[in-house]
């Protein structure tokens, strides 16, 4: 699952040194041409893991900024419009309280957070491949990391795609996949048969919500992304939301949610109702109140513009 040009991993190095006088432009394939540049005040870690490399620096705009491959993950002033949405829209549509919580990628512990929220979660499992974001999160992000001290959260570094696979017929009530752009490690998680284990892992009635790119930069990837979702979702439905964040390309990136049926003869019910109560500050965690979502900002975030709309028609549900 890829666009037709090869995508390649880029770095920090790379960034940091295309401007002077202390600014990162983040440079990406995926978005050839263009580039947001954030100015720097200290660079805080630079250094390569296993799978990617890696680095954290402290900016004059955005607070602490977070890069795996040279690319935006998160910085402290804007990363909750992204980790609250990709988290409480699949929640929140669910038709009944989940119990069970699966999150693969998502190492910085952000929708770990967001899923603390749910009183009636009773499991929460993470798959996280590469090891090193969990730690630079926890020593840089508190804030997001906070999701880690949870005692129903547990930590699985390991290849996601396998974690699922290995996983019981029908264990989740969500699976709520928070990757990175399809380039090196994340890209086999734009792929039928990560899908499929997806679809097989989940209950009955669950849903799936994945990181689902822009519409502006990458209409062709979302297509594709749209067209398997509903090769695999026989019966359920296949929707797509967005949130709007500043410091990812183009300002907006989205989220295939894909209901599983919840069996034979079941209609799909629609993930734009909000079913669930909105979520709530958690004072034992320290985790505030919400600041970008809410029912009616969950109801609006599947209304797409009108070229969006007719490209994805032949493949989306409820839109």
């Amino acid at each position: 699952m890829a666009s037709e040009t090869a995508q390649v991993p880029g770095t920090a190095a790379e960034g940091l040194g295309i401007v002077k006088d202390g600014w990162f432009t983040e440079l990406s394939t995926m978005w050839p041409g263009q580039g947001i540049s954030i100015q720097v005040k200290e660079v805080l870690f630079q250094g390569k893991s296993d799978f990617q490399d890696v680095c954290v620096f402290e900016s004059e705009a955005y607070g602490t900024v977070l890069l795996l491959d040279g690319v935006i993950q998160a910085t402290d002033r804007d990363e909750f419009s992204y980790q609250e949405m990709l988290c409480h829209i699949p929640v929140g549509c669910l038709t009944k309280a989940p119990k069970k919580a699966l999150v693969i990628g998502g190492g910085d512990g952000g929708v770990l957070r967001e899923l603390a929220r749910y009183p009636t979660l009773e499991v929460i499992h993470i798959a996280e491949i590469d090891g090193m974001v969990p730690n630079i999160s926890k020593k840089f992000f508190p804030e997001m990391a906070v999701g880690f001290s949870d005692p129903r959260v547990t930590v699985n570094i390991c290849d996601g795609i396998k974690f699922t696979q290995d996983a019981e017929e029908g264990t989740y009530d969500v699976i709520i996949v928070d990757s990175s752009d399809p380039v090196g490690p994340a890209e086999v998680l734009f792929q039928k048969p990560f899908f499929d284990a997806l679809h097989r892992a989940l209950a009955p009635g669950g849903v799936v919500c994945t990181q689902a790119e822009s519409l502006w930069l990458h209409l062709p990837i979302i297509q594709s992304l749209a067209k398997m979702c509903k090769e695999v979702f026989v019966g359920g439905s296949i929707s797509y939301a967005f949130t709007t964040i500043p410091t990812y390309p183009s300002g907006q990136i989205g989220f295939m949610v894909c209901c599983k049926s919840a069996g034979p003869g079941a209609e799909p019910y629609d993930p734009r109702v909000a079913r669930q109560p909105e979520p709530t500050a958690l004072a034992s965690q320290n985790i505030g109140e919400l600041r970008y979502y809410s029912h009616e900002v969950h109801t609006a975030s599947f209304v797409l513009p009108k070229f969006a709309k007719t490209a994805l028609a032949g493949s989306l549900n409820f839109q």
